[in-house]
């Protein structure tokens, strides 16, 4: 008995780890699908370009105030990584892609067209940077890509071309995650955020001189102010959620997401996904869960 209390231990210790982690991941997206929730209620008044550039000014104020008293800028050299460059790049071209859709969307089609961007990440991680990815899982991608294809129903009634175009940042999403991976270890998370958002700033500052500057109520700018403090703390939350946790436990519960934006979408703009629509996102969430629960089994080979 003595002798199994260490092991024991460790496994309890383990399931204290994942439950905070699962805990952590369902604040995230929390925090997530509320920062796209008051943005695109934020969208009704106030151009594309300026709701990047009021909520990226509010972001950067606050990183760089915790970059600042981490000590983060001590060694700012390491921001200047190509990874970190290549992934501000696919964060710029991501937001404005997805956020242009999702301003024409329902925000539980947006948001389920956005779950596939795991399985994204699997095929191009197998593509470019040659990880091992079995039949299986491929089989798993492809039936997401059903999913999303039900969800999105190209050439059909109910078609809108916006969903391509969520579809389209998806695309830069995984390009992002990939680069990410290449991220030296001793590029600190702040900063790799705070170059990110620097970025989309300065593509919300380049539309707004371009369209001009449109009066914003106190109204939107606490709508925006609040979609700044709900983004961070996904970021926060989702980082802690992955260190805590093994990640194949934890990241099916980002699909979770998909639940709050189907409720928020109905109690602030009436919206109900029909029954394609429906069907489409379980295809997507079970083809995503599986993949993770593959790969958790086989670890990186199969």
């Amino acid at each position: 008995m003595a002798e199994r209390l260490p092991g024991s231990f460790k496994v309890f210790m383990e399931r204290q780890k994942n439950s905070q982690a699962i805990a952590a991941m369902l604040v995230a997206m929390a925090g997530f699908i509320l920062n796209d929730t008051l943005v695109k209620m934020a969208s009704d008044a106030v151009p594309l370009g300026q709701i990047i550039l009021v909520r990226g000014l509010i972001c950067i104020a606050v990183l760089s105030i915790a970059g600042y008293v981490t000590g983060m800028f001590q060694n700012a050299r390491v921001l200047m990584h190509p990874a970190v460059l290549v992934r501000a790049f696919a964060e710029t071209a991501a937001t404005l892609l997805y956020l242009t859709a999702l301003f024409q969307l329902p925000i539980a089609n947006a948001t389920a067209i956005l779950q596939v961007l795991p399985l994204v990440v699997t095929a191009a991680a197998a593509v470019f940077l040659k990880s091992p990815v079995g039949w299986r899982r491929w089989i798993a991608i492809m039936v997401g890509f059903t999913g999303v294809l039900i969800i999105i129903r190209p050439g059909l009634e109910g078609f809108n071309v916006f969903s391509l175009i969520a579809l389209a940042g998806v695309g830069c999403m995984a390009l992002r995650d990939l680069a990410t991976r290449q991220l030296p270890a001793d590029v600190p998370t702040l900063g790799v955020a705070l170059i990110s958002f620097v970025a989309v700033t300065l593509l919300g500052a380049a539309l707004t001189l371009s369209s001009g500057w449109t009066p914003i109520s106190l109204t939107e700018i606490g709508y925006l102010s609040g979609a700044a403090g709900f983004v961070l703390a996904g970021y926060v939350f989702i980082i802690l959620a992955m260190r805590l946790g093994e990640i194949a436990v934890v990241a099916p519960f980002r699909y979770s997401i998909v639940v709050w934006a189907i409720a928020l979408g109905y109690l602030v703009w009436g919206d109900i996904p029909d029954v394609l629509t429906l069907v489409g996102i379980t295809i997507v969430i079970f083809s995503g869960t599986y993949s993770f629960i593959r790969e958790r089994r086989l670890g990186v080979a199969e």
